[in-house]
């Protein structure tokens, strides 16, 4: 291990934070409330991203741009979808609130340890910051009760164990493929990605199962659209100077006397020595 515990308990502590929020939220927030907020996440996570320490990334003003049509693109093709429309509660409210805090630290935190240490691999942060988390997520389970429900629930199917280490797996190979973007194009562009994420698998859906497609998936899809163009737009930034190579100033070499030179001098300081008269 390369790095510190005490980052990995500070990145576990937000993951957890993270996952409990959101899943809790779901029992005051109907699904399409929940995917308003959650596809917003790419906007708190580049804010987030200017204050953690050892990183402070700031972003030019068509990344921000890009994120708002990927949001507002993602929230309209998603409530065409939607069955009934968004119910809304204060304490859902505030519980997915405070998840999308704890998302804007994850993915900065982890681009954090990636960039003040670059050994640092992908197993080494999903492998400290599970182990560190375990405890965190077992005491919370314990408190709430849910372990002493779902041990005899699982008991009584024991499906539910082959389901839980098929997600498991899942889940391992999306995190490490998550870190590896996170590491490699940093915390804001990977949360788009994983935004936009959402969307392709509904487009799918509705080209597999041949679901009509309305006016408004298609104006969430040309805003997401918009969005993908915007990101691949080269950065203007001013071309540096190029450095100019400093020739050394060469020595000056002193002429070389003549015999006829070394004669003159040789009789200057004969008179100079001859005594006066």
């Amino acid at each position: 291990m390369v790095n510190p515990w005490k980052d990995y308990v500070k990145l576990s502590t937000v993951l957890m934070g993270s996952h409990g929020l959101t899943k809790g939220s779901l029992a005051f927030l109907n699904y399409p409330a929940q995917i308003m907020f959650k596809s917003a996440k790419v906007l708190p996570v580049m804010v987030m991203g200017a204050f953690v320490p050892g990183l402070r990334r700031k972003y030019p003003p068509h990344e921000y741009v890009s994120a708002v049509l990927l949001v507002a693109g993602l929230i309209l093709f998603t409530l065409a979808d939607a069955q009934t429309s968004p119910n809304f509660s204060l304490i859902g409210v505030l519980m997915i609130s405070g998840a999308l805090v704890m998302d804007s630290f994850v993915g900065n935190y982890q681009e954090a340890i990636f960039t003040s240490n670059p050994n640092t691999t992908q197993m080494e942060m999903l492998y400290c910051s599970t182990i560190v988390g375990f405890p965190i997520l077992f005491v919370a389970m314990i408190v709430t009760g849910e372990l002493r429900i779902a041990w005899p629930a699982c008991a009584q199917h024991p499906y539910v164990y082959g389901v839980l280490v098929f997600e498991a797996c899942a889940t391992f190979v999306g995190q490490v493929s998550v870190l590896s973007l996170v590491a490699i194009f940093g915390a804001a562009t990977t949360t788009m990605i994983t935004t936009a994420r959402k969307a392709v698998t509904l487009l799918l859906s509705y080209l597999i199962f041949t679901k009509p497609l309305t006016e408004q998936h298609g104006t969430g899809l040309l805003l997401m659209c918009m969005c993908i163009i915007m990101k691949m737009l080269p950065e203007n930034k001013p071309p540096h100077p190029r450095p100019q190579k400093i020739i050394p100033l060469q020595q000056t070499e002193k002429p070389r006397e003549t015999e006829d030179d070394r004669f003159q001098i040789g009789i200057e300081e004969e008179e100079e020595k001859r005594p006066l008269v």
